[in-house]
């Protein structure tokens, strides 16, 4: 299994898995301070499961698992969402038959 490790997880984080007999990039290895765009793009080009930290938002995170690439759709999918969904301190998984919340711990 591959993964690509980003800089607010941790270095040491990266190591282990390494030690564990995984195939790891860390990103402040390849490219500190890299773009949110170039790891999505490093972890898509190169078939790595990106691992990342949340760190504690207050505002909340919503996660778009839709099949379609087309904005007008997604737009439409999320719209929805957010009439039905208060978002504000949770994780929302928006996927093609299912949403998911969930709180975020603080």
């Amino acid at each position: 299994m591959k993964f690509l490790v980003d800089e607010c997880t941790g270095k040491r984080l990266a190591k282990l898995l390494e030690k564990a007999g995984f195939d790891v990039v860390f990103v402040g290895d390849w490219k500190p301070s890299a773009t949110d765009d170039e790891v999505f793009e490093k972890a898509e080009k190169e078939d790595r499961i990106l691992i990342f930290r949340l760190g504690k938002p207050s505002k909340g995170v919503i996660l778009l698992r839709l099949s379609t690439t087309d904005p007008m759709k997604r737009f439409r999918v999320l719209n929805e969402v957010l009439k039905l969904v208060d978002v504000k301190g949770k994780f929302v998984v928006v996927g093609d038959e299912a949403v998911r919340v969930r709180k975020i711990e603080r």
